[in-house]
C-alpha cells in the first residue's frame, strides 16, 4: 500500500521504516528540512539499533521517501499515520497541537478516500475529535476514516519491538477501517487485537501506567529492603518465578524516565481528574519515582562534607541503554543538583553525550570511562550501558582520588566492590 507517516521521531520514523521493510511504499513527512536532508542521505536522526541500516536499505529499494511537502505526501495515500509528539503540559495534560496541525494539513490535502491512523499516545476520545476536526476542515468531497493504532515499542529496542510485537492493537469504528489496517499489518504476521477506538486509546495508557507502577513498587520495596537488611535482587529473584507477576520490570534503581512513562502517568491522572475520579495507585507511582531519582544524591550528600569544588564523575546520561534520549532521564536531575551544590562534574555516555551537551554546554564531557574517573572523589552511575557493567574495582581504585561509587542501576556486585577496596552504594542492597 501507499502510506504516509507524519512525524519522524521515535514513533513515526520507526513505523515508517518498518512499514517499508514489509513492502509498503512509505513517505515520511517532517517540517524540519535539515532532518529531511539527513534522512534522504540514509542518516537516522535518532539512535536505535538496526534503524539506520533498514533506513538505507529501503531508500535504495525505492520504498522509503522523506519530504516536507505534506500536500504531495497526503494527497493520494491509502493511509496516513500520525506519529507526532503529544508533549506534557504544565497541568499534566497532553498537548494535542501537533496532532491538530497534521489533521488540518490532511484535510487540506487529501484528494481521495483514505484512512487516518493515530499512532501517537493520546487521551481517550482524541480519535473522535480527530475525525470531527478533519471533517470540519475537508476541502474536497472525500471520505476520511479514523483509526487508533497505539505503539508499544521500547526505546533501545524499537525496531525489534515493531517487527516482533507481542500484539498489534487496532481501534476502529467501521469494517472498512478495520480491513485496511488488517491489510497493512498482514505482512508482519503478528497477533492483532481489534477493539473500539476508545478502548485502544485506553489500552496504551493502561499498559504504560501498569509498567510504571511495577517499577515504582519495586523501588519502594528496595528502599524498605535497605532498612530491614534484605537484598532487593534476592527478592526480585524469588518474585520472577511467579507467572502472575512475571520476570520483567522487577529491577530496582533510580526510577524511570524517557518519553512515555513520565508523560503517560501524568496524562492518565489528569484524565481521571477531568472525569471526577482519582487513580491513587498512579499518583503514588509518580510520587515514588520523583523521590527515587535523587535518592543516591541524598546519600552522597550525607557522606560528603561538601560538593563544593569536588570532582564528581557521572557515568551514563541516557535514561536507558540503547538510546540517546535524555527526556526525563535521572541523570539530568542529579547533574542539576550537583552543579547547584558547586560540584565539578565530568560526564561520560557512549551515545547520549552530544544530546547532553546541547542542554549543558559548559559541563565537560569525557571520551572514556577512565577519563571521567580520573581524580574524581565520587562516581554516580545512571545508565546500565554494557561497558559499565564490566567495570572492575581496580578501575575505580586506580583512577579515582577516592573510590566512592553510587550505582543507580544495581549493575555491579556489592561484595566484589567491597573486597576490591571500593566504597560502594546501590539501591536496596
Amino acid at each position: 500500500m501507499k502510506l504516509s507517516v507524519a512525524g519522524t521521531g521515535y514513533v513515526g520514523l520507526v513505523a515508517g521504516v518498518c512499514f517499508a521493510e514489509k513492502g509498503h511504499v512509505v513517505t515520511c513527512v517532517d517540517v524540519d528540512e535539515e532532518k529531511i536532508s539527513q534522512m534522504r542521505q540514509g542518516i537516522s536522526p535518532i539512535y536505535e539499533e538496526g534503524l539506520e541500516e533498514l533506513l538505507k536499505k529501503n531508500i535504495d529499494k525505492g520504498r522509503l521517501f522523506f519530504t516536507s511537502d505534506y500536500q504531495s505526501a497526503y494527497s493520494d495515500a491509502d493511509a496516513i499515520f500520525i506519529g507526532v509528539g503529544t508533549p506534557e503540559q504544565p497541568d499534566g495534560s497532553a498537548n494535542l497541537r501537533y496532532i491538530a496541525a497534521v489533521c488540518r494539513q490532511i484535510a487540506q490535502s487529501v484528494t481521495r478516500d483514505c484512512l487516518v491512523v493515530v499512532k501517537s499516545t493520546v487521551p481517550v476520545g482524541t480519535n473522535d475529535k480527530v475525525e470531527q476536526f478533519i471533517k470540519d476542515n475537508l476541502e474536497r468531497d472525500v471520505t476520511v476514516r479514523v483509526a487508533s493504532n497505539p505503539e508499544f515499542l521500547a526505546q533501545g529496542n524499537a525496531v525489534y519491538d515493531t517487527m516482533h510485537a507481542a500484539r498489534i492493537i487496532i481501534g476502529t469504528e467501521d469494517e472498512v477501517a478495520k480491513k485496511t489496517l488488517l491489510d497493512i499489518y498482514a505482512p508482519f504476521d503478528l497477533p492483532i487485537v481489534s477493539v473500539s477506538r476508545r478502548s485502544a486509546e485506553m489500552i496504551k495508557y493502561a499498559c504504560n501506567n501498569f509498567l510504571a507502577l511495577k517499577i515504582s513498587y519495586m523501588n519502594d520495596i528496595a528502599n524498605l529492603c535497605e532498612l530491614v537488611e534484605a537484598n532487593i535482587d534476592d527478592v526480585a529473584e524469588g518474585m520472577r518465578y511467579d507467572p502472575r507477576i512475571g520476570a520483567k520490570f522487577l529491577k530496582a534503581g533510580v526510577g524511570y524516565g524517557g518519553s512515555c512513562f513520565p508523560k503517560d502517568t501524568k496524562a492518565l491522572t489528569y484524565l481521571a481528574r477531568q472525569h471526577g475520579a482519582q487513580l491513587k495507585t498512579i499518583d503514588a507511582a509518580v510520587e515514588i519515582n520523583a523521590q527515587q531519582k535523587t535518592r543516591l544524591f541524598e546519600k552522597a550528600k550525607k557522606r560528603l562534607m561538601t560538593f563544593e569544588n569536588v570532582k564528581i564523575a557521572v557515568l551514563g546520561l541516557a535514561f536507558k541503554p540503547g538510546t540517546d534520549d535524555l527526556r526525563e532521564a535521572p541523570s539530568l536531575d542529579n547533574v542539576r543538583l550537583l552543579l547547584e551544590h558547586g560540584a565539578d562534574v565530568v560526564c561520560y555516555d557512549p551515545i547520549a553525550a552530544q544530546n547532553f551537551h546541547k542542554r549543558y554546554p559548559n559541563v565537560p564531557l569525557a571520551n572514556s570511562v577512565e577519563e571521567a574517573l580520573e581524580g574524581a572523589f565520587c562516581c554516580f552511575i545512571f545508565t546500565e550501558w554494557e561497558e559499565f557493567v564490566r567495570l572492575t574495582p581496580e578501575v575505580f581504585r586506580r583512577k579515582m582520588r577516592v573510590p566512592l561509587v553510587y550505582d543507580g542501576r544495581n549493575i555491579l556486585d556489592p561484595e566484589l566492590m567491597k573486597r576490591g577496596g571500593v566504597e560502594y552504594y546501590s539501591i536496596g542492597r
